[in-house]
């Protein structure tokens, strides 16, 4: 599921209080708690609050509230847009491709498979896309809680067109609002739980544990509702829960927002009032130049896949050479951002295959997979919930092992590294069961390989954002940041161009090759983690 967003928990811990430089326009998924460092000190204000006993609180600008959980009272609000975000964005990806491929007769829109793996790997790219977009706008315009209030309302619109509109119309506009929505959402929901707390404060972890378990309920929950509702009612009822679900989150955030810090809706890096006009129309630009295009036939259903990963390449190489050629970094610094960039291939490797749960697992478990169970068919989508049960029953495990090991715990090349090749031991686990007859792979044998995505998923996804801004210039945190999220992006858009070479009917080949290219990434790192640590210069 969604491991990688315990990365922002890293993310929000290294965030240093400072005005960010222009070469890039972005802002950092942590949005505007860069400012919040200030707002603790007492430069803002933050809300106040009684501990557990009801005694008077510390003038310290904390927020010493304990009623969720021993957490701030705060949190739940934000626990629970959250909680309800992943689920109507998990509900809605759970069934997306089958709506698309499945014939008219089925509910469906009758789109050619291939076509319809890519148009899921190019949504899922742009929602990380728009996480840069989403934390630029926090920083430069509105602040992080009101783009994610802003950003909800936009997922929810989403998922009512999916659910109303009819068509190709509503798959379009829906996803192209969900994504949008999703971006800004997920780049600034830490963001707000960063300013609950102060950089000492000792609930801090457990604060953001217990939101990361929101994200993993929502997503567990998700896909086994709306999948009920695709099998029982119809593709359009499962789509109306997501939109319900999001409903929910959203009234019960807006009546809970205002107990929120001062400091979360502080703009970190405010846009001088003489550009915001030329921001504006940069982005109108963009926007007509993307209709032109469409329009004229140049990005079509069939290649948006490609078309994500050429902006994401272009974007991702722009960032790397302006940080590495800014005369305003020391040669420490400029040799660790040279030392990321084999983490960085890796990662978009390893989500280029992490995410084809929702591409190629959705069409094997569709065409391969024995659903039965006691003469009752299991959902498809259902699937989908299994990861986040691994991912919410481990990840404290790792996080154990780590905090057991402390400084003889594996260097995050080597994390990388091993993240990588077991995901490609996930894919050759396929084989075994590989050009079976349709729904001859027993269910155990996909609950055994979903339990190998995990692993993986946890040995690379939560360090991934924490070693990036260890590595981050000082000046270049935000660029850095995106950099991150530019390689999720780009593995996510190639695992829905990948899925366009599965045949179900010749499984052998896509499951050996992209395994043992995984395992070869991986064991290429591992040979170079000397030379890669030297480069990256005391950061482990």
């Amino acid at each position: 599921m969604d491991g990688r967003d315990q990365g922002f928990q890293d993310g929000d811990r290294t965030r240093r209080g400072r005005g960010e430089p222009d070469q890039v326009p972005v802002g950092p998924p942590d949005g505007a708690t860069a400012a919040s460092d200030a707002t603790r000190t007492g430069t803002v204000a933050a809300a106040s609050g009684t501990d557990a006993a009801g005694t008077t609180a510390p003038d310290d600008g904390a927020d010493h509230d304990a009623r969720f959980f021993g957490q701030p009272w705060a949190l739940a609000h934000i626990f629970g847009v959250e909680m309800w975000e992943r689920f109507s964005f998990y509900g809605m990806q759970g069934i997306l491709l089958i709506y698309m491929y499945y014939s008219i007769a089925d509910g469906g829109l009758g789109i050619p498979e291939a076509t319809a793996t890519g148009i899921v790997g190019a949504y899922g790219g742009t929602v990380y896309l728009s996480t840069i977009l989403g934390a630029w706008v926090a920083d430069r315009l509105l602040g992080s809680e009101r783009v994610l209030f802003f950003s909800a309302w936009v997922i929810m619109g989403g998922h009512i067109a999916l659910a109303v509109l009819p068509n190709i119309w509503g798959l379009g506009v829906g996803l192209v609002l969900v994504a949008i929505g999703s971006g800004g959402l997920k780049a600034n929901a830490t963001a707000v739980v960063g300013t609950l707390y102060t950089p000492k404060d000792p609930r801090r972890d457990a604060g953001f544990s217990l939101f990361y378990l929101g994200i993993n309920l929502g997503a567990f929950l998700g896909p086994i509702v709306t999948g009920f509702l695709q099998s029982n009612v119809g593709f359009h009822w499962g789509f109306a829960a997501a939109a319900i679900g999001m409903a929910i989150g959203l009234i019960q955030y807006s009546f809970g927002r205002k107990q929120l810090p001062a400091s979360s809706r502080v703009v970190a890096n405010p846009l001088p009032a003489n550009r915001r006009l030329v921001a504006i129309g940069v982005g109108i630009a963009g926007l007509l130049v993307i209709v032109v295009l469409v329009l004229t036939g140049v990005i079509r259903a069939d290649n948006l896949a490609g078309v994500v990963i050429i902006v994401t390449l272009g974007a991702a190489i722009a960032y790397f050479c302006v940080i590495i050629a800014s005369r305003h970094i020391s040669g420490d610094e400029r040799s660790r951002v040279i030392g990321f960039i084999p983490l960085f291939i890796v990662n978009v490797g390893f989500w280029s295959l992490y995410q084809q749960q929702f591409t190629v697992l959705t069409i094997y478990s569709d065409q391969r997979l024995n659903r039965s169970i006691l003469g009752w068919e299991m959902p498809v989508s259902w699937v989908n919930s299994i990861n986040p049960i691994f991912v919410i029953i481990l990840s404290g495990v790792f996080a154990a092992i780590w905090t057991k090991l402390g400084t003889r715990a594996p260097s995050a090349p080597v994390k990388f590294s091993l993240g990588a090749m077991i995901m490609g031991v996930a894919f050759l686990l396929f084989l075994p069961w590989a050009n079976g007859a349709p729904n001859s792979t027993p269910l155990l044998a996909i609950v055994l390989i979903l339990l190998v995505f995990t692993i993986a998923e946890l040995f690379i996804s939560p360090p991934g954002l924490s070693v990036t801004t260890k590595l981050a210039p000082e000046r270049f945190h935000t660029q850095m940041v995106a950099l991150y999220f530019l390689s999720v992006a780009l593995g996510t858009a190639i695992a829905g161009w990948l899925a366009q070479f599965y045949d179900p009917t010749n499984e052998v080949p896509y499951f050996t090759i992209l395994g043992v290219i995984a395992i070869l990434l991986g064991l290429a790192l591992l040979a170079s983690v000397r030379p890669v640590l030297k480069l990256m210069r005391g950061v482990r």
